[in-house]
């Protein structure tokens, strides 16, 4: 192990080094430039296409800007020579094609010769996952380590060779690199990537993968860089699909917004399940067992029931005239092709399009029997007549998801009849919409009810689906919920990430395959990630000791690093509990990196108050803008910490935070475990009895 942090006036490797990194930094703008520069492509004389590539030059020039106070390349990879690549190319120990620089995309000199290869790159495998018993060709791994503004400052050499002085050891440039302070929003993590991260990362594209990750495990992360990774290797298909990252709210949303970007991917979409499904407004919160009831997968069947119980049995024969003769369709011979239709399985708006069709069919079976010649266009003619029409109104009506989610849910004996045998009449009663509401604008809607408007909309037409769906926080999930993402992964395939023993959600499945199940994902593959790289120990264990009333079975995640002083659990008197989260905040500015003060959700703004009047400068999560960007202390809903890290954690009063919600212990797990660095706990009540 080789490392150098000399004075660059004096190291001639670090000056070779830096003029790499300009040069790259040189092509990079020039490749930015040649895309601007390409010429409007208005010879095809279609706007439409104009249009089209246009935005195409755009997203690829925004992909290829610069971020200045970001290194454009973090390691190196040396080759032993007559090393064979899987382009075919091998390693000539004569020049400089037994080495190569990696970076967060993709770069080369006016030649087309690489000078900084992308991280995805088959080549770069080696980076992650070398070692001195399978070195893959490599000699030696290079790291860098930077300063302000992304100025290359050191750079460490791990050799390879079996019997080398530190082979296999990581060293400290990645050892700082993962413990570095943040600040603002979530950086990637593509120089630091560990092995079994990099399998998971790596997976293909039809792989649906869950992963159970502990907290600090790098499970966002590795989601993250799975969507950059596959649209490098299937970019062509997926452009055509489209990928989504869903998480469970804004704020955190926010916090990974720069992640893909930074990678170089701009054109993914990042929404919350709300946004996705929310075709009516949500004026209205459902108690937890309203929403665990809405959640479960017999509000399905429920709404199967009552959809296709708005068909009608042909109570008239059908009369089609044409010219001077009628053609006669009886109602048992309609009801045969109305039973015909349902034994398929169609949807409920293709069935009722195929009955014109067989209606029309039927019709001119008859007329071809009595000699008359038929073709598409009498086909057509047929189904478009006004007595087919009526006929197929009255049989099969149109339906609209929100009005029937409106009837079923205001109607206490249509629901009662689709839900005989699955609800129970307190739970009938429990899902119906407050007041008499005289339509659907008029209706308060919650969350909860925009799944069962998605289940009865894909019932009468299938959504269009996704190539690939990376959702976030998935423990959170209800039965109702993953059916709704499943269906839009139906044709494609997803990347499920989750901790169980964080499941705060009213209707959080408590394992895995069951919810793979519900996702139309069984043969999903499972993958756990134990080993917290970020969490302190001392962290880790304390709040661990809630896992066997959280989650019985899941085992306790192992932290790589200790840091002494990491843990500080303080007791207040009650008439000093606000200032003493002011100077536990204080104290934490006087450190390094992030400040989160997370509370209890109805105690948070009176605790904003106090450190307003103390003059500590503070943004309110969900509330003051970018909070997580503007302001190093930040106050946060403990409903909204989940995903989020602080290097510091100030936790205020765990017992209230327990007592908010039926789900407690699992909140209060969320809030223990989002610091990196040092966790501070302040109580004037005491602990719940699992920490005390």
């Amino acid at each position: 192990m080789a490392v150098s942090e000399p004075s660059p006036a004096v190291d001639p490797e670090i000056l070779a080094e830096r003029a790499h990194l300009a040069a790259s930094r040189d092509a990079l703008h020039r490749m930015y430039e040649d895309v601007l520069a390409t010429e409007t492509p208005e010879v095809f004389g279609d706007w439409v296409s104009t249009q089209v590539l246009l935005q195409a030059r755009a997203l690829r020039a925004e992909a290829l800007a610069d971020i200045p106070d970001t290194p454009l390349f973090f390691g190196r990879l040396d080759f032993a020579p007559g090393t064979v690549f899987d382009n075919g190319t091998s390693a000539d120990g004569a020049s400089a094609a037994d080495r190569v620089h990696i970076g967060r995309r993709h770069v080369h000199d006016e030649q087309g010769r690489a000078m900084v290869l992308d991280w995805r790159a088959p080549v770069c495998v080696a980076f992650y996952r070398a070692t001195p018993e399978n070195p893959m060709g490599v000699r030696a791994r290079r790291r860098y380590g930077f300063g302000n503004g992304a100025e290359l400052t050191a750079f460490e050499d791990e050799s390879l060779t079996d019997g080398a002085p530190g082979a296999g050891h990581s060293g400290e440039l990645l050892t700082a690199e993962i413990e570095r302070p943040r600040s603002g929003p979530m950086r990637d993590i593509v120089a630091t990537i560990q092995p079994e991260q990099d399998d998971l990362v790596r997976a293909p594209l039809g792989t649906t993968l869950c992963v159970q990750g502990a907290p600090g495990t790098g499970k966002t992360a590795v989601g993250l860089h799975r969507i950059a990774y596959l649209l490098y290797t299937e970019r062509k298909r997926l452009s055509r699909s489209g990928v989504a990252i869903v998480g469970p709210n804004r704020s955190f949303l926010s916090y990974i917004r720069n992640v893909l970007p930074a990678l170089g991917e701009v054109d993914v979409v990042q929404t919350t399940l709300r946004e996705l499904l929310e075709v009516v407004p949500v004026r209205r919160t459902d108690d937890p067992n309203t929403a665990r009831i809405k959640g479960e997968a017999r509000m399905a069947e429920v709404i199967r029931r009552d959809l296709w119980s708005s068909l009608r049995p042909p109570a008239e024969t059908l009369v089609v005239q044409r010219g001077a003769r009628r053609w006669r369709l009886y109602p048992d011979e309609l009801a045969d092709l109305t039973d015909e239709l349902r034994q398929r399985g169609v949807t409920y708006g293709a069935g009722r399009e195929l009955l014109a069709h067989r209606i029309a069919h039927a019709v001119l079976s008859r007329m071809e029997a009595a000699g008359e010649a038929c073709d598409d266009r009498t086909h057509d003619q047929v189904r478009r007549n006004r007595d087919v029409r009526a006929a197929v109104a009255a049989i099969w009506p149109k339906a609209d998801p929100v009005r029937t989610v409106l009837g079923l849910l205001t109607d206490p004996e249509r629901l009662a009849r689709a839900a005989d045998g699955l609800l129970d009449p307190a739970e009938q009663a429990a899902v119906m919409l407050p007041g008499r509401p005289r339509g659907p604008k008029s209706a308060r809607w919650s969350e909860a009810d925009l799944v069962l408007i998605d289940e009865a909309a894909a019932l009468i037409e299938r959504p269009e689906g996704l190539g690939h769906i990376v959702v976030d926080e998935a423990q959170d999930l209800s039965p109702m919920q993953c059916r709704a993402l499943g269906r839009r992964a139906a044709s494609g395939s997803c990347t499920v990430l989750g901790d169980i023993a964080q499941g705060t959600g009213p209707g959080a499945i408590d394992d895995w395959p069951s919810l793979l199940r519900h996702l139309g994902k069984p043969d999903g593959h499972l993958s756990v990630l134990d080993r917290g790289y970020r969490v302190p120990a001392q962290i880790i264990d304390f709040a661990a000791q809630l896992l066997p009333a959280i989650a019985p079975g899941l085992g306790a995640p192992v932290a790589v690093r200790r840091s002494p002083g990491s843990l500080r659990v303080a007791r207040a008197a009650k008439n000093d509990y606000p200032g003493a989260v002011v100077e536990a905040c204080r104290s934490a500015l006087n450190g390094e990196g992030s400040v989160g003060l997370i509370a209890a959700d109805s105690d948070l703004p009176g605790l904003h108050r106090a450190l307003t009047a103390a003059g500590l400068e503070t943004g309110v999560l969900g509330e003051s803008g970018d909070a997580l960007e503007a302001h190093r202390l930040v106050c946060v809903p403990a409903s909204l910490a989940k995903g989020l890290e602080f290097d510091t954690v100030v936790a205020a009063e765990p017992a209230r935070i327990v007592a908010a919600e039926p789900r407690g212990l699992h909140r209060l797990y969320v809030v223990l475990t989002r610091a990196v660095s040092a966790l501070h706990v302040v109580h004037s009540e005491p602990l719940p009895a699992l920490l005390a």
